[in-house]
């Protein structure tokens, strides 16, 4: 099996990233945000506004869900969302930073001729500010959303969508997520090799019985399964 995996790793000439807890903190970033905005209202709990986002009603990302938590804590008027989501939004951008190694390991992901995608559930503007503001978006040629794929992992269609763009099969990319259920479910479907990013691990919404090729410790342990010295380095 080693050895079928190792011959798999060799043809890897794709890498497709989740973005989200896999390049970047963004769960420590997001509960910032919310103690900020309970800080500015003066009452309520962090925790209980972030477990808003969680319910799936609206989505991770909408405020609506901060509407929905002024109303329960009888306090909404419409200035007060205004500066609530204001401050919910710029704090947890300003908070993104990328992990230690990512924009080193990706660039030498790069300078091998690895070519990089994200396939993420973060709207396109979303993903775009968070890319930007962590310097990491040159690196990628793709950044495929939802609205760009029509559909929200773990649906297959955003991965597709990377490796049509890359002119790439499956079985010569390689996906690196934080959540097997959303990540490397979809990634096994398909063929591709698969490496789960444990260190980004936070939610575990149902039990999974997936289990990835790669299990890394930190984002720069792909550089041990990719074979980048075959390509000239």
């Amino acid at each position: 099996m080693q050895a079928t995996l190792d011959t798999r790793y060799q043809q890897v000439g794709v890498v497709v990233c989740d973005m989200d807890n896999t390049l970047f903190d963004f769960v420590e970033a997001k509960l910032e945000a919310c103690r900020c905005v309970v800080d500015y209202l003066g009452t309520g709990d962090p925790e209980a506004l972030f477990r808003m986002f969680l319910r799936g009603v609206y989505g991770f990302e909408d405020t609506r869900n901060i509407r929905d938590y002024l109303e329960a804590l009888e306090v909404y008027q419409p200035l007060t969302l205004e500066v609530c989501c204001r401050t919910y939004e710029d704090v947890k951008l300003d908070l993104v930073e990328p992990y230690p190694g990512v924009e080193e390991t990706l660039q030498c992901l790069q300078e091998a001729g690895i070519r990089l995608a994200i396939a993420t559930d973060a709207e396109s503007v979303q993903a775009d500010r968070r890319l930007r503001k962590t310097g990491l978006i040159d690196f990628f040629e793709v950044v495929v959303t939802p609205d760009v794929s029509g559909q929200r992992k773990p649906e297959p269609a955003s991965l597709l969508y990377a490796l049509r763009k890359l002119d790439a099969t499956p079985e010569g990319a390689m996906m690196v997520g934080d959540s097997l259920a959303r990540d490397i479910a979809p990634g096994q479907q398909l063929g591709m090799v698969t490496a789960f990013a444990a260190y980004g691990a936070w939610y575990r919404s149902r039990a999974v019985e997936v289990s990835a090729d790669i299990v890394l410790s930190e984002f720069s342990d792909i550089l041990d399964h990719v074979h980048i010295q075959d390509r000239g380095l």
